[in-house]
């Protein structure tokens, strides 16, 4: 393992971007007066439906990366309930390749950057990709320009080959698909591109999509949303106005999603510009998955050398998702040959219950997390919260015998 301690810095402002704009004119702060400025613009004072009050500030707008080109991120940044100066910066990077889910920036303020980097599905090309490129950038220039202590995968697209024999195995297992297409999905697809398959391969996957059924491959234990869009409005609008909020799983969350913050007084809200908005807002976006042609085989590679220059890495695993399941992560982890420090053993909750299971190796340490499907968050919230918190503090999921001297 990585270093446990942290260097933290004066003062941080991280933001998180969820849409990639090209804007016509767009914000550029000059100076740090110019950013403390923007900020207090960019502060959002209350979502409509909200009902209560929330302990933590949170910030919304526009972030120019490109001013010749003009192009800009809309990020949204969550300060922390307590002392946030002196917290770690955490980049949460979610979403596969269509998706438009959480990307991140930061302004620095000090000598130095501390971040960590979170991340699930295709998220698992690129986070690793991008640890590398601020490694090497880091090694370029002789220092640390961006103080990078580690990064978390989960559900995440690692190695085609793996990826493409863990799924068939996994849906196989869980009764999911015949024998015959078991068979027929690892002669036809096992070699070929996780986001480009041949029209072979493209058959007989619709075959085991067919054998499946109506269910949700993100979490096959949990029935799939069955509403439509006026009846998602209308529960939507009644759980507003009744300021209901529940931890209960609600495998609609996406469709109502897209109802709420399609919201003309949410957009104001959020301070969405409506001149560069697009004019519907949508989770997944088919455009961007149709011409992503440059997505490596493997990023195993990028793991061996992150590995080796002391990254903290963890790998986590929502174990009832048959879209990149636990057995694809467990087959890529097996191929980088590491040894194990800490054997096999379940990690529990803060209520005595088994989590999940976890396995730490030199220089990489994987988590499953038990009854959560490929979003861990969405459907094991707790759970979720207790591995975060494991990853930067950078000790081990928690024991029965600690959860029960707690």
């Amino acid at each position: 393992m990585a270093n446990s301690k942290w260097d933290f810095v004066p003062k941080t402002l991280l933001v998180l971007i969820s849409l990639y704009l090209f804007l016509g004119s767009c914000v550029n702060a000059t100076s740090w007066e110019d950013s403390i400025a923007q900020q207090k613009l960019d502060k959002v004072q209350k979502l409509p439906g909200q009902t209560f009050n929330v302990s933590f500030a949170h910030y919304a707008g526009y972030v120019t990366v490109n001013e010749d080109s003009g192009r800009a991120l809309f990020y949204w940044f969550f300060e922390a309930a307590e002392d946030p100066v002196s917290k770690p910066l955490l980049l949460w990077l979610n979403g596969g390749v269509a998706s438009k889910r959480y990307l991140s920036y930061s302004y620095r303020y000090g000598s130095k950057n501390c971040k960590q980097v979170l991340t699930s599905a295709n998220v698992g090309h690129y986070v690793p990709q991008l640890s590398q490129a601020i490694v090497r950038h880091n090694s370029a220039v002789k220092e640390k320009a961006i103080n990078l202590k580690g990064y978390m995968v989960g559900n995440a697209l690692t190695d085609d080959y793996h990826d493409h024999v863990g799924v068939f195995q996994f849906m196989w297992a869980a009764g999911l698909i015949s024998d015959e297409t078991y068979k027929l999905l690892n002669v036809l697809c096992d070699h070929e591109s996780f986001v480009r398959n041949s029209n072979a391969c493209d058959k007989i996957l619709d075959v085991a999509s067919e054998e499946l059924g109506n269910i949700d491959p993100y979490s096959i234990y949990t029935p799939p949303c069955s509403a439509n869009v006026s009846q998602s409005k209308g529960l939507l609008k009644s759980r507003l106005k009744a300021g209901q909020l529940s931890e209960k799983y609600d495998p609609c969350t996406e469709r109502h999603s897209e109802v709420y913050f399609n919201l003309p007084e949410v957009q104001k809200a959020l301070h969405v510009l409506p001149e560069v908005a697009p004019s519907k807002w949508e989770t997944c976006n088919d455009i961007v998955n149709e011409h992503w042609k440059d997505s490596p085989k493997t990023v195993l590679d990028v793991y061996r050398e992150l590995i080796h220059v002391g990254l903290r890495i963890w790998i986590f695993s929502g174990d009832t998702d048959a879209v990149i399941p636990v057995t694809s992560t467990r087959y890529s982890i097996d191929a980088l040959k590491l040894p194990t420090v800490s054997h096999w053993r379940a990690w529990y909750d803060d209520d005595g219950q088994v989590g999940g299971w976890t396995q730490e190796y030199a220089g990489l340490n994987f988590v499953s997390v038990r009854g959560a499907g490929h979003e861990v968050p969405l459907h094991r919230p707790k759970q979720a919260l207790t591995l975060v918190k494991a990853f930067l503090s950078g000790t081990p999921m928690p024991d029965l015998k600690l959860v029960s001297d707690s």
